[in-house]
């Protein structure tokens, strides 16, 4: 009786280790953790939880296709997926159709962004979403897309901070002779007007398949994503069928598949290959594509900016009106644009803290990594031409927005953003003590935002360049990433003068400012003396990633080169470095 006493107590202590293991097998595999959304691709499953709990909570982010994801009480296609609650949907900018123009591929793309069904957590369940389908017109329908855009922008009382583009035109459909991606297709020019006028962040999906639908692939203003494939379990390799790029064909698709000249087209890279989702039934299924790439970024967008609104709210509740380091300045598409490009993941960190703490190496299609491209080695070159600057880290992009806003008139920290700007009537000034502000020109009368900073008066000069001194000495070999952005201008040719798009009516486009950004040692005052620069002539992002050569105090300069537009020219800096003291 004892023996089968201790047998049977011996079987339970086994079966009990058993599941512990189990157990631990079991989270190790967790799906949650594994998926796009999780450690395996973005990181954004960690910023859910404590102690950070941002969901996208009472932020609006759009959502624009040819078809449109149902809503449910709506649309009979949905009647049993209760897995994500759509805000609100249209067809164009009217009330939409009940049961038409549903579409299972947007409601994959809606899931990534909003899904709370506990097998596939979309990046941000919280944020509120307002989708339009723009239907599939006869003729080219570059027209009732805009329309579209132009009407979820506007959503929320003016308040939807990105707007995802998981669709596209093929170069073929456009009416211009001879079209090319030359920025000036007319949902190309819509997207640059919308982002600047509404104040909207447009995530882009790029170019992808022989073909492609590249039109508005060739903006300014937004961000264009590729998407990447997983390699020993991580996404980090842009999967080989990203096109956008002119590797391995020479020019012969350039201004077809690629910008025209040197221009680069993506922005960053998102995981994008077999990516699990939600189907209009309400169960799973996997894709792979830059449609699913993009929602990954206009949702982490969401993330960032309900923790602005709540840092805000601190703020404002006790200094009225807003003090730095959170502003209103927060919620500036360049603001967004600036650190998402920032913080990206490039080249895996050993522990040192040298690779300012990236979570993996990414790779391009022939396995080189961003170190060994052209981009690493030529200061006229911003932007990888398959990667961007990286691959998109959903809690690296919150660690660079948190620190807040910080003013170039004294000492800044090792981490940090800016939105601000310079002006070529000051050529020759000096730029520290400066007391120039930014703001919106005529050009934002209409949106929801004023900037903390506000536009400076007549008689105050708003200085050429900008110079950004760290507080701190920068540790030898250490990594310094910085990204500057700004907007392409243009504007509505608006014929009955109602500050809106209308059916008909074109754009105008008057051109891209020239600024450059210069890294240099404290003291030094000639740009001819920085130690690295980022100086493209065509782009509209600037964007350095340099190794410290020796520890010693370092700034950044923010330089006003060339006028092409308007005189004073607004933009958003995001910085990223290691401080001596910190190694």
């Amino acid at each position: 009786m004892a023996r089968q006493q201790f047998l049977h107590s011996l079987a339970w202590v086994t079966l009990g280790l058993l599941s512990v293991c189990l157990g631990k097998t079991v989270a190790a595999a967790d799906p949650l953790r594994s998926s796009s959304v999780g450690e395996a691709g973005i990181d954004a499953i960690r910023l859910h939880h404590s102690p950070y709990h941002l969901t996208g909570r009472k932020i609006a982010i759009g959502q624009v296709e040819i078809g449109r994801p149902g809503q449910f009480g709506i649309d009979k296609a949905v009647a049993r997926n209760q897995a994500m609650s759509i805000h609100r949907v249209f067809y164009r900018n009217a009330s939409p159709r009940i049961n038409t123009n549903v579409d299972g591929h947007a409601q994959n793309v809606a899931s990534i962004m909003i899904s709370s069904a506990k097998a596939m957590r979309g990046v941000a369940p919280g944020a509120r979403l307002y989708s339009s389908a723009a239907g599939t017109p006869k003729r080219y329908g570059q027209p009732e897309e805009c329309l579209s855009a132009q009407h979820i922008a506007m959503q929320n009382g003016g308040d939807v901070r990105a707007i995802n583009f998981s669709f596209g035109e093929a170069l073929r459909q456009d009416p211009r002779p001879k079209p090319l991606l030359d920025g000036n297709a007319l949902l190309t020019q819509c997207v640059d007007w919308s982002a600047r006028v509404h104040n909207v962040l447009y995530v882009v999906a790029g170019n992808q398949g022989k073909g492609g639908i590249s039109i508005p692939t060739d903006n300014y203003n937004g961000i264009n994503v590729a998407f990447t494939t997983r390699l020993q379990g991580l996404f980090r390799k842009v999967d080989f069928a990203n096109l956008g790029d002119p590797s391995g064909s020479g020019s012969a698709i350039e201004g077809i598949e690629s910008n025209v000249g040197p221009r680069r087209a993506i922005g960053l890279v998102a995981p994008g290959n077999e990516i699990e989702m939600v189907s209009l039934n309400g169960t799973l299924n996997r894709s792979s594509g830059t449609s699913f790439a993009a929602p990954h970024v206009t949702a982490t967008a969401a993330l960032l900016q309900e923790y602005g609104d709540r840092q805000l709210r601190v703020s404002c509740s006790k200094t009225p009106g807003c003090t730095l380091p959170w502003t209103l300045d927060a919620r500036r598409q360049e603001v967004m644009k600036a650190v998402l490009l920032n913080s990206t993941d490039k080249i895996k960190d050993e522990g040192t803290g040298l690779n300012l703490k990236m979570t993996r190496t990414i790779l391009d299609k022939n396995n080189r990594s961003w170190v060994q491209s052209d981009a690493f080695k030529d200061r006229k070159i911003p932007l990888n031409i398959q990667m961007g600057t990286g691959q998109l880290n959903a809690f690296r992009a919150y660690q660079q927005f948190s620190p807040g806003q910080w003013s170039p008139e004294s000492p800044v920290p090792a981490i940090g953003w800016d939105y601000r700007a310079v002006s070529q009537e000051a050529a020759g000034q000096r730029s520290r003590g400066a007391q120039g502000q930014p703001g919106g020109g005529a050009e934002e009368k209409r949106s929801h935002l004023t900037s903390a900073t506000a536009l400076p008066a007549p008689h105050t000069a708003v200085p050429s360049f900008r110079d950004y001194v760290l507080e701190k000495p920068l540790q030898k070999d250490s990594f310094v990433s910085v990204t500057l952005v700004w907007n392409r201008l243009v504007e509505l040719v608006d014929k009955n003068r109602n500050d809106e798009f209308d059916l008909g009516e074109s754009f105008r486009d008057r051109g891209l400012n020239n600024l450059d950004l210069y890294l240099m040692r404290a003291d030094d005052d000639d740009i001819r003396r920085s130690i690295w620069s980022s100086v493209s002539e065509v782009d509209s992002v600037e964007h350095i990633f340099y190794q410290i050569p020796k520890t010693d105090r370092y700034k950044i300069r923010v330089v006003f080169q060339n006028r092409v537009n308007e005189a004073t020219q607004t933009y958003a800096i995001a910085w990223w470095t290691m401080p001596a003291s910190s190694k």
